[in-house]
């Protein structure tokens, strides 16, 4: 028997596309004659009970804005297995299926225990950072990399202006592909990945003075969040180099802003899979994309896989940034 009733949610980092998400969800739910309830505020909404049944017209005009409007929140009570009893009471009570979560990997893993607690559950790829291993694209991810460009863009009018050097911190904890592709996309001299050890000497000094014998004047070094330190590397850099030296970390201006195309049409396309696996009664189960397309896994065996950056990307970089 199909499921005829699914909640979605989202959990964790907010991210750009989220909404586009929540819209799919509602809408596929709702053509195949399913009720859709939307919770409030994650994991915890589903705890309080904090719902309300979503129509066509809940998710009008809210496929272009950022953040996500059933908010989110992390939930340190969901965390206990008592929390994930009475998250999974609350579904029965309301007669809910099915749960759609939109978030990172402590989202899925909460999905797990949701669904083992009786209630299948679906989860979908949301956090700027690339950073599940189940899925090469994650909703947002385009979208935080083209704040991060337009912002190093506006830096390096200031950089040029002045013969500086610009250290820039994006977003990206353990995963470098925010900067990775950001600093390929800026002209970046160096970029700074958590997945590659670097040498500050050998992979920064000695690149800036290179590039500074064949007549650059001004420097973009792009480091990735999970590096950070950037106001004692742009110290040293200025020490080393004598060429005067700025940090700025761009922090969360990443995560919002309105979705770029490519967010907003994969996010409906993963909200649209996970509506129909529901809908076939499959749960515990991860939204990715694989080599482009919309594919599925089972849970754990999506948390067990493992990611690394493009090393071809990386080395692409090395060879054209200088």
């Amino acid at each position: 028997m199909g499921t005829k009733s699914i909640a979605v949610l989202t959990s964790g980092g907010d991210a750009p596309g989220m909404n586009a998400a929540i819209r799919a969800v509602a809408r596929a739910g709702i053509s195949s004659g399913m009720r859709v309830i939307g919770v409030r505020r994650g994991y915890n909404g589903l705890i309080s009970g904090d719902v309300f049944e979503m129509n066509l017209r809940s998710v009008s005009d809210i496929i272009h804005r950022g953040g996500t409007t059933l908010f989110t929140a992390r939930s340190p009570e969901f965390n206990t297995p008592a929390g994930v009893q009475k998250a999974a009471d609350t579904c029965r009570s309301l007669g809910i299926d099915g749960v759609v979560v939109i978030g990172g990997d402590g989202s899925f893993r909460g999905a797990r225990d949701l669904t083992g607690a009786g209630i299948p559950c679906v989860g979908l790829p949301g956090t700027i950072d690339n950073d599940i291993q189940c899925s090469e694209y994650t909703i947002g991810f385009d979208t935080a990399m083209n704040t991060a460009m337009d912002m190093v863009d506006k830096l390096r009018d200031t950089a040029q202006s002045h013969d500086r050097c610009s250290v820039v911190e994006v977003m990206g904890r353990r995963c470098g592909d925010i900067a990775l592709q950001t600093g390929i996309a800026v002209g970046a001299t160096a970029i700074l990945v958590p997945e590659v050890p670097f040498d500050l000497e050998k992979d920064v000094i000695k690149r800036m003075q290179f590039t500074q014998l064949t007549g650059k004047k001004h420097f973009i070094i792009v480091v990735a969040e999970g590096i950070g330190g950037v106001d004692d590397l742009a110290r040293q850099i200025q020490e080393k180099t004598g060429i005067e030296s700025r940090a700025t970390v761009l922090g969360h201006v990443q995560r919002g802003g309105s979705p770029t195309l490519r967010d907003r049409v994969v996010a409906s396309e993963m909200g649209f899979r996970a509506v129909e696996l529901l809908q076939a009664g499959e749960g515990n189960r991860v939204v990715a994309m694989k080599e482009g397309r919309i594919v599925d896994y089972d849970i754990t065996e999506a948390l067990n896989m493992k990611k690394t950056i493009s090393k071809k990307l990386y080395d692409i970089a090395l060879k054209i940034s200088i």
